[in-house]
This record gives structure tokens, sequence and C-alpha cells, in this order.
């Protein structure tokens, strides 16, 4: 991500707890539930090529929330054919995020492997 600062603030408004603060080159978050880290590096620009999931219990009002602290979505939150509730948004590295709810489906989809 080239602007530490816009990372920081932007995966700060979505809940990410920070754990360390070396910017302008690092910074690393806590996910809100288990011991998940979330690491930032600084870079040159480029986005487009990853894409990062977070689940979270209830999409709709998680949405509506950012939305009202100033986070633009490209889409949603809509249900896909896989079975999720999806939200899209990109970070300010250009970078697509995906906030979903999978439920059971997550882990135990109908079409899981080896389920018949």
């Amino acid at each position: 991500m080239p602007d530490l600062d816009a990372g920081w603030n932007f995966y700060c408004a979505l809940g990410l707890r920070p754990v360390v603060d070396a910017r302008p080159r690092y910074a690393r978050f806590a996910c809100s539930d288990g011991d998940s880290t979330f690491s930032l590096h600084q870079g040159e620009s480029g986005g487009g090529g990853t894409t990062v999931y977070f689940e979270c219990e209830n999409v709709d009002e998680t949405v509506g929330s950012l939305s009202e602290a100033g986070l633009c979505f490209l889409s949603g939150p809509e249900d896909k054919s896989w079975l999720w509730r999806e939200a899209e948004l990109f970070d300010p590295g250009g970078n697509r995020i995906i906030l979903y709810f999978a439920g059971s489906n997550r882990l135990d989809p109908p079409w899981r492997v080896g389920s018949r």
C-alpha cells in the first residue's frame, strides 16, 4: 500500500485493532475475533491483485455503519449463488475487500467434497 496513513484509517474504520504502528513502512492489526492478524507494508501502487475476505455476523448492519462512517461500497449487501451474503469495497491501495457472512455454508456447503 503506497499510503499507510490512508490504510491505517481505512482498516481502523473496518474495526481492526492496531497492534504495531511503524508507519510509514509497516502496520499490523488484530482482527476482532480470534487470534488472526492483518499486516500492511508500504509499497508501490498496484492494487487489484489481492482480495481479502472478512466474515462478519451481520453484513447489512456492518455495511450501514461503515457507510455512515464514510466508506464507499461498490456493491451489496447481496445474497450470492454460493450461499454467502456479501458486500464489496476497495481499500486505499486498490485491494478488493469482501465483507461476508457464510454461516454454516463456509465449512459445510451443499457441494462440500465428500458429502453425499
